[in-house]
C-alpha cells in the first residue's frame, strides 16, 4: 500500500471512528460501570467483530449480504433486538454501592465485557455495507490484495482501539464523579440505558 494511500485510510478512519455509534455508547457505558482499565475488554471485543467484518468483505461475502434482502434484514433486527436488550437492561440495573453507599466498580468478568463488545458490532449488518463501500477505495487490484487488507485491517482496528479506549473511555471516566452515589448512577445508566434502545430503534428503522 502506497503511504499516500495509507495516510488517506489513516484520515479517514480516525474520523469515522470518532462518530458515536453502538460501540461508543457500549465502551463509556464500560468505563463508568467497570473502570477505565477495564473497558478495554469491550473495545478488544468490538476489533474482533471489525475483522470478522473486513474478513467477510475481502472474501466477498459481503456483497452478498448487502444484495440479499432476507440477510439483511435478519442480521438487522437481530442487532437492533440485541441493542434495545442491552439498553433495557441498562436503564434497569441497581446501582452498584458499597456499605457505605459509595459507589463501587462493577467486576464484570473479562469474557462477558469482550463477547458483549463482540455482539454489539457483529450484528451490525451496516458495518459490512460501510466496510464493502469504504476499504476498497484503499485496495489497487493490481497489487496483492492480502498485504493490502492485513494493513488496512491492522490500521483501522489501531485507530479504532485508540479512539475508543482512550477518547470516549477516558470520556466516560470523568463522569465517575457523578456516579459517587445511588442516584446519580441511576440517572447515568437510564441516560446510556435510552442510547442503547435509540440506537437500537434507529438501526431497525432506517434503511
Amino acid at each position: 500500500m502506497q503511504f499516500s494511500l495509507w495516510l488517506a485510510l489513516l484520515g479517514a478512519g480516525t474520523l469515522i471512528s470518532f462518530t458515536p455509534g453502538a460501540g461508543a455508547i457500549n465502551t463509556m457505558s464500560n468505563a463508568i460501570n467497570s473502570g477505565f482499565r477495564r473497558s478495554l475488554w469491550g473495545v478488544l471485543g468490538q476489533q474482533a467483530a471489525i475483522v470478522i467484518h473486513i474478513v467477510v468483505v475481502a472474501l466477498g461475502l459481503g456483497l452478498l449480504v448487502s444484495s440479499s434482502p432476507l440477510a439483511f434484514n435478519i442480521i438487522r433486527y437481530a442487532g437492533a433486538a440485541y441493542l434495545v436488550y442491552l439498553g433495557i437492561r441498562q436503564f434497569l440495573a441497581k446501582p452498584a454501592v458499597d456499605g457505605e453507599g459509595v459507589h463501587a466498580l462493577r467486576n464484570e468478568p473479562r469474557w462477558s465485557m469482550f463477547r458483549r463488545g463482540f455482539w454489539v458490532n457483529i450484528l451490525n449488518p451496516k458495518a459490512i455495507v460501510f466496510f464493502l463501500a469504504f476499504l476498497p477505495q484503499f485496495i489497487r487490484v493490481d497489487q496483492p490484495m492480502l498485504p493490502q487488507y492485513l494493513i488496512a485491517a491492522a490500521t483501522v482496528i489501531a485507530i479504532d482501539i485508540v479512539v475508543m479506549w482512550f477518547f470516549f473511555a477516558g470520556t466516560a471516566h470523568s463522569f465517575q464523579r457523578f456516579t459517587r452515589n445511588a442516584r446519580g448512577q441511576r440517572v447515568l445508566n437510564r441516560i446510556f440505558g435510552t442510547l442503547f434502545v435509540g440506537v437500537g430503534v434507529l438501526l431497525a428503522v432506517i434503511h
